[in-house]
């Protein structure tokens, strides 16, 4: 059985979500309903849950405040966010590989929730990342990128370009090393769509276009990237990246 609380300042959405979880995962069991932060920190410490939901946006304080109640390796259970939709903290979410549910929260997207937390369970969650991302001050900077054996957790503006290897993706850095994800190139481009700095040039690739440095006319077109690479620019594309840049 796994074990979860539920973090959230409206009564209707605490009980919505307990009453999904009993009819779509029996396999969980819902040991408290908090409504604020104390009241969450306090039943974490008290219940030791696999698992808590917690709402990001309540009165007063960010959910992302409940970290600051633990020490980073003391963080032995698993955060599912919840979020009414906003563009902004969607981004973030995915650029950290973080899970979460936007509300109204539906019954497929929480089994899908719920199948990832199964699949994930060897893999220790940095949600400081997330916690950068989200902040106000700054703009998305890192990605978190799986690898057979680990997350890397990449600054945005270090990478140059990124190459399908079947159902792998080859990521090429500034400083001229290599990054191999065990992800595809299609999970980059869904994670990436709304950043207006990268897009899919190629069926093979996706291009910081601030890294473009020349584009080639010749032979079906190219890009020149960071005065080094040369990569494929499918046609259908060229007249989209000369705008990106601003041509």
């Amino acid at each position: 059985m796994t074990t979860a609380i539920i973090i959230d300042d409206e009564p209707m959405a605490r009980q919505l979500l307990k009453g999904m979880l009993q009819e779509h995962c029996p396999h969980v069991e819902i040991v408290d309903l908090c409504a604020n932060l104390s009241e969450g920190v306090k039943s974490i410490h008290k219940n030791r849950p696999n698992i808590v939901f917690l709402d990001i946006e309540m009165p007063g304080h960010s959910g992302l405040e409940l970290l600051d109640f633990f020490n980073p390796n003391d963080i032995d259970f698993s955060i599912i966010f919840t979020t009414a939709y906003n563009q902004y903290a969607v981004k973030a979410f995915k650029l950290s590989a973080i899970d979460y549910l936007l509300k109204p929260i539906d019954a497929a997207s929480l089994i899908d929730s719920m199948e990832r937390y199964s699949v994930s369970l060897s893999n220790k969650m940095d949600y400081s990342i997330l916690k950068e991302n989200l902040s106000v001050s700054n703009q998305l900077k890192k990605l978190a990128v799986h690898t057979v054996n680990s997350i890397d957790f990449l600054e945005l503006n270090t990478i140059c370009f990124m190459k399908a290897e079947g159902a792998y993706t080859r990521i090429i850095l500034k400083d001229g090393s290599k990054i191999i994800s065990s992800r595809s190139l299609k999970y980059f481009e869904q994670t990436l769509e709304e950043l207006s700095n990268f897009t899919r040039c190629h069926k093979s690739y996706i291009v910081n276009v601030n890294e473009i440095t020349k584009y080639v006319k010749t032979d079906g077109g190219s890009l020149i990237i960071n005065d080094s690479d040369k990569i494929s620019i499918a046609q259908e594309k060229v007249k989209e990246i000369l705008e990106l840049l601003n041509i």
